[in-house]
């Protein structure tokens, strides 16, 4: 993934563009950096077109600026190949604005995945209220919050020692007011539960069992009871960050949960046969 951030939100790119294949928008957690899904780009790209997204890190605009322009990236890809699908795939705090999104534009996804949402936050009230005071904690005790978090945020034994290093380096690089802002979004998150109730597209759940960070199997399940074409995977044995863990393969599951339709099974094939 190419590393360059804009002032502006933007999409990191792989090397290799397909702009043949079904277009996979990935949107992040906390960190806004989109660095953290490289353990699955090679697995996404056999059958995607994929994008990260990247939010600066100075970036503290509100839920519907950072929507709007969210949806500007994506047309933007979609003027240079118009006529395919797209898959929309948040993770934590980007299963917020992937919430956003798709009440926003709701014909413009195929595919909806919804990864450990942070959206389950109200559901923990003492979060909420302690999140209240968090802007009473000194910046440099930020850093020193980073290492103690890291336990909560994955579960360590099931991530490589590099990717251990590259989550704790990617928590640290956030300044403390972005910090502060990205949860105060979080707090004050909602979306109409009626306009959820009328995406059709089908929507997939995948809840960490193991998630220390926030109740996202219960979540999951709430969810499931509002979207009316969704189903829910459980990982029974993965933490928050689930997808860093070296047995997770996001690929993987959407074709075992019969997630992929046919143009994203026929780049596969695409790339078998080649």
């Amino acid at each position: 993934m190419t590393p360059k951030v804009a002032l502006k939100p933007c999409f990191l790119t792989p090397k290799r563009l397909q702009p043949e294949y079904p277009l996979f928008v990935y949107l992040p957690g906390m960190d806004g950096t989109g660095q953290l899904l490289r353990t699955q780009t090679a697995g996404l790209e056999v059958g995607f077109d994929v994008r990260c997204l990247a939010i600066p890190r100075e970036d503290l605009t509100s839920w519907e600026v950072l929507t709007n322009n969210v949806l500007d990236l994506i047309h933007a890809e979609l003027e240079k190949s118009s006529q395919r699908p797209v898959y929309l795939c948040g993770e934590s705090f980007g299963g917020c604005l992937a919430q956003k999104l798709a009440v926003a534009a709701p014909h413009l996804f195929t595919r909806i995945i919804l990864i450990n949402p942070a959206s389950s936050f109200h559901l923990r009230p003492l979060y909420e209220w302690a999140s209240q005071f968090s802007y009473l904690v000194p910046s440099s005790c930020f850093d020193i919050g980073a290492l103690a978090l890291l336990p909560f945020l994955a579960t360590l034994s099931r991530i490589s020692r590099s990717d251990r290093q590259e989550l704790l380096k990617t928590m640290r690089s956030i300044p403390s007011q972005t910090v502060l802002w990205r949860l105060s979004l979080i707090r004050e998150f909602s979306v109409d539960e009626q306009q959820l109730r009328q995406l059709n597209q089908p929507v997939l759940l995948v809840a960490s069992t193991q998630d220390r960070l926030l109740p996202s199997l219960a979540e999951a399940q709430r969810l499931a009871n509002i979207l009316p074409n969704s189903k829910v995977v459980v990982l029974p044995e993965s933490g928050h960050a689930c997808l860093l863990e070296t047995d997770i393969n996001l690929y993987e599951i959407m074709k075992a949960n019969d997630f992929l339709e046919s143009s994203a099974k026929a780049a596969e094939a695409m790339q078998v046969g080649g």
